[in-house]
């Protein structure tokens, strides 16, 4: 099931409603990143008072761990980890992709030794969909092969990226057919693929725009392009896909990546940034970035950001917010506090940020909102 209305536009950039199988989605969105079933750090609780929608699931982990005898007695994911909300689950692909000299791979899909205990395994167009059936995700990704930006140390050439995105075609319209076959209720979205190469993308979009599937994303970027690269790729393809269908741009990015994607036409982003960033100390707040590490902060009594309203920076005591020399302290101490609460606040800052858009899209103001982003974000913490 899947309903995708246009609510406003202005110029490229467009506010959005997605209905899925288990609730809606209020578009452009940012969706958080739970690989094994678990945003890293944080409750689906927490994920819910901040404003969350939807999250994801990867098929390739899932799959190996906790496996699909698991996943079947739960009914699916959502009931599993206990989120009711909609849920996306990436095919795999990009996860076979990055294991390298581990993997073979061949029209009928992709041979690898499984990471976990080195079992052989085989991952088909036909497997992929016949897991995220039992993961019952709102949106199943096709399986595809990303196209890699170099390999062995030169740049991917023209033939080399045709090649790839040829298979991922002909994989999909076997993901297509397979996701028929199991009657699956949900929503199959296709990738376009075609590594740098403009008419390669758009060869690789008409064809997935021809086989009328529910939604799109972009795949293959963010893999070690420099970043003039990827907003090249970004101004290309999403405003040529389907007006009527959702847009999703894979695997990005920073928060100014998020904004120049909605201005670009883009609906749907992900990215493992806010939670790995949180991890390492990096947190994002309106006026730049903040590295919790340094130690200018071993005496600051300030909150992240105030003008923030995450359980980290809101208020003080017991109404919840910490000050940086807290943060800094958990941290250089290695206690688990210190991950879940940067954690919460880079999602919540996420999530903001969308809800920003969302609601200067709405007002007819996303440009004058867009310049004041950028000149916050200037400014510096």
């Amino acid at each position: 099931m899947l309903c995708f209305d246009l609510l406003a536009t202005e110029n490229q950039a467009r506010r959005g409603r997605l209905t899925l199988t288990h609730g809606v989605v209020e578009t452009p969105v940012f969706m958080p990143v739970g690989t094994y079933g678990t945003v890293k750090g944080v409750m689906s609780r927490s994920l819910e008072e901040m404003g969350a929608q939807i999250i994801l699931g990867n098929t390739f982990h899932l799959w190996l761990r906790p496996g699909l005898e698991v996943l079947k007695q739960f009914g699916g994911l959502h009931r599993f980890e206990g989120w009711q909300r909609p849920m996306l689950t990436d095919s795999g692909g990009f996860q076979v992709w990055s294991l390298g000299e581990m993997r073979k791979i061949s029209e009928e899909g992709v041979r690898f030794a499984s990471p976990v205990n080195g079992d052989k395994l085989f991952l088909t167009p036909e497997i992929s969909m016949q897991i995220q059936a039992v993961l019952n995700s709102d949106i199943v990704m096709q399986f595809d092969e990303c196209t890699p930006y170099e390999s062995k140390g030169r740049l991917t050439t023209e033939p080399e990226a045709r090649s790839s995105m040829a298979l991922s075609l002909r994989w999909a319209e076997r993901c297509k057919a397979e996701f028929a076959r199991l009657e699956n209720p949900n929503a199959l979205f296709g990738i376009v693929q075609g590594g740098m190469f403009e008419h390669l993308r758009q060869e690789s979009l008409e064809a997935l725009v021809a086989m009328d599937l529910p939604g799109y994303a972009v795949g293959g970027v963010s893999v070690g392009e420099p970043k003039e690269e990827m907003l090249r790729i970004m101004a290309h393809t999403p405003h040529r896909l389907p007006a009527d269908k959702p847009r999703y741009l894979m695997g990005v990015g920073t928060p100014e990546d998020l904004v120049e994607g909605v201005a670009r036409g883009v609906d749907m982003f992900d990215c493992v940034m806010p939670t790995r960033n949180a991890r390492n100390g990096h947190l994002f707040t309106r006026y730049g970035d903040l590295r919790i590490r340094n130690s200018r902060y071993r005496l600051d009594e300030r909150p992240i950001d105030e003008s923030c309203g995450c359980q980290a920076c809101a208020g003080s005591g017991a109404a919840g917010g910490v000050s940086r020399a807290y943060l800094h302290h958990l941290d250089r101490c290695g206690e688990m506090l210190a991950p879940m609460l940067t954690s919460i606040h880079n999602l919540h800052y996420y999530l903001n940020l969308m809800r920003e858009m969302r609601e200067a899209l709405e007002a007819g103001r996303f440009e004058a909102w867009r310049a004041q982003f950028k000149a916050d974000r200037a400014r510096g913490v």
